[in-house]
């Protein structure tokens, strides 16, 4: 019996092969499609092909054959390994492979993949990545979330473009300190592994604006601005052992306070309660108008005791 579904992906490849040389993308995204169409060849220029959230297992041989092709999403397929007639995609920018059921990748699959910005294998099986992932020079975005990883492989850490890594929900249990190599990284996230330590390398991420390790069982902080940012981030989750940290770390407790106080208990505070003003007769040095008499400055207050005690010229100031 011939589904609605196979008819409409019938009509669409028939509509991109009537293009031709001229068609330059294709999708059949959630067709129930069980094999890529080898018809494929007859595309050469294509740069997009959008294959995701169907039922193929394996890929056609014809795939190699399209080497001007910039993006290829298999995502939500049941791939078991990463196929092999990837590496001859010289010109792919952007690979889909999430969830797929893919538990290896294969030495030299990658080989050709110089120009590859974008990799994302998340929902997949895999417990680790061959060495040749070092060999992806050009890519700033790597997300491996969902997998059986153990351990950040030391040639990503050399990927010197690399802008974003994601490892979430995986079993890694320490990162490398080859960490540092990754001067472009603004992103790291780590959530839900079984991480012990932060590493003092981490530090040296001058770039690095979100570090996220959630949900790991760290107990060891290298000093410093990273440690403020991770138990910032942390602080959420009201983890007492964060609070520990804290109380161990003054230097971080500062950073994180930023030298701001309470203007009631005159305490450093990590978050603020609530923003107040208070109105102050100006300092004869100010150049104001001199019709001024009282002007208004900015106080923060660190808890709700702290602002019932309040002077009657501090005002809370409620927000939206």
């Amino acid at each position: 019996m011939v589904t609605s579904s196979k008819i409409m992906t019938e009509r669409l490849l028939l509509t991109a092969l009537k293009g031709g040389k001229s068609t330059k993308i294709l999708t059949l995204n959630g067709k129930k499609m069980s094999k890529m169409p080898s018809a494929l060849e007859k595309l050469p220029n294509l740069r997009t092909l959008d294959l995701q959230n169907n039922q193929i297992s394996k890929v056609c041989p014809e795939l190699r054959t399209l080497t001007k092709l910039t993006l290829l999403n298999l995502g939500n397929n049941l791939l078991q390994e990463v196929p092999e007639e990837i590496k001859y995609l010289t010109s792919l920018k952007n690979l889909h492979l999430f969830g797929n059921r893919i538990c290896r990748i294969a030495a030299g699959v990658l080989d050709g993949l110089g120009d590859l910005v974008l990799l994302n294998l998340n929902d997949n099986q895999l417990s680790s990545l061959p060495p040749e992932i070092g060999r992806l020079q050009n890519l700033t975005f790597l997300s491996l979330n969902h997998n059986k990883l153990t351990v950040i492989p030391k040639e990503i850490c050399f990927l010197e473009h690399l802008s974003e890594l994601h490892i979430n929900y995986n079993r890694i249990t320490r990162i490398p300190e080859e960490i540092r190599f990754l001067q472009n990284l603004q992103q790291l996230s780590l959530v839900r592994n079984n991480i012990e330590e932060l590493p003092e390398e981490v530090c040296q991420l001058t770039k690095l604006g979100v570090l996220d390790v959630a949900g790991n069982v760290i107990q060891i902080f290298p000093a410093g601005e990273i440690a403020a940012r991770f138990v910032l981030s942390q602080l959420e989750e009201y983890n007492p052992l964060i609070m520990d940290a804290i109380e161990c770390y003054p230097e971080v407790k500062d950073k994180l306070s930023k030298a701001k106080k309470c203007a009631i208990c005159r305490k450093p505070f990590l978050s603020e309660w609530l923003e107040c003003v208070y109105f102050v007769p100006p300092s004869k040095n100010w150049k104001i108008s001199k019709n001024l008499q009282l002007i208004p400055l900015q106080t923060l207050v660190c808890s709700y005791q702290c602002f019932d005690r309040r002077d009657p010229d501090v005002f809370g100031i409620a927000k939206e």
